[in-house]
């Protein structure tokens, strides 16, 4: 999985998106292993077709069924419109991009709170903060929530909590 290279090809475009999920935790506080990165994209049709554009540019492959598995280069522009959530193959690795994220309350909230990610190549991209992280897996059912991250993220902001006292 190269990273840098899906966030540099992201920020080539201006896609306006958020990293969430293992890589956001991953770069911000502990190694935890992951399989993809997961974005969540600001939900406009210009943003779309920015997201569309970076994707074909990082040679990505989707299909609504195996049988239509393929290039997103050949869709017709905005097939991302499809549906909320897409698990993507990319020349870099698997790549989830959501419109919709359950848990924040709102994408304009989320991006003001957000705080700055840097790779070990000093790749930059903004991620979810601790709290919006700890609501999306507060979101999820919870036979699918990581217990050892909410756990982690909760006691990381019970001790700003009391920091701020």
């Amino acid at each position: 999985m190269n990273v840098d290279a899906v966030l540099t090809a992201l920020n080539n475009r201006g896609v306006e998106y958020l990293l969430v999920g293992g890589m956001n935790f991953l770069l911000r506080h502990k190694p935890v292993l992951t399989f993809d990165i997961d974005i969540w994209i600001r939900d406009t049709d210009a943003n779309c077709n920015l997201c569309e554009q970076a994707l074909s540019d990082m040679k990505a492959q989707w299909g609504a069924t195996e049988a239509e598995w393929g290039a997103v280069s050949l869709l017709s522009p905005g097939w991302l419109r499809r549906q909320s959530m897409f698990c993507l193959t990319t020349a870099y690795g698997a790549l989830d991009v959501f419109r919709t994220l359950p848990g924040p309350d709102s994408w304009g909230k989320a991006v003001a709170a957000s705080v700055e990610c840097r790779t070990h190549n000093n790749t930059t991209c903004r991620g979810l903060n601790d709290l919006d992280m700890l609501r999306c897996q507060e979101a999820l059912d919870e036979s699918d929530r990581k217990m050892d991250r909410v756990a982690y993220l909760k006691r990381i902001l019970q001790k700003g909590a009391r920091t701020r006292e």
